[in-house]
């Protein structure tokens, strides 16, 4: 397993429950795949560089996480279809 730096930014128009729920669901995703999250930074809510999905703003989640080849397929493809999630990135340290 290597060790993986992602960040996910989640739509700003949720709860705060709805935030951590987002979170938590991707900490499963990983622990489903024998992959652990070794850290998780909330940033919150921050200004984006340009607008995305016309949103001005967004909720920042930074991570770090030793997955599986297998646990960062899905790690992409749920984030390419969650519509909750506006961007992300995972690349490996």
């Amino acid at each position: 397993m290597k060790v993986y730096t992602g960040m996910f930014i989640i739509r700003p128009d949720l709860t705060e429950e709805a935030y951590d729920a987002v979170v938590q669901d991707y900490e499963k995703l990983f622990a489903d795949f024998n992959s652990k999250v070794l850290e998780v930074n909330k940033w919150g809510m921050r200004d984006l560089a340009y607008e995305i999905e016309d949103f001005k703003k967004g909720f920042y989640v930074v991570f770090k996480v030793e997955a599986t080849p297998e646990a960062v397929k899905e790690y992409d493809r749920v984030c390419n279809i969650r519509e909750d999630v506006i961007r992300h990135i995972l690349v490996r340290d």
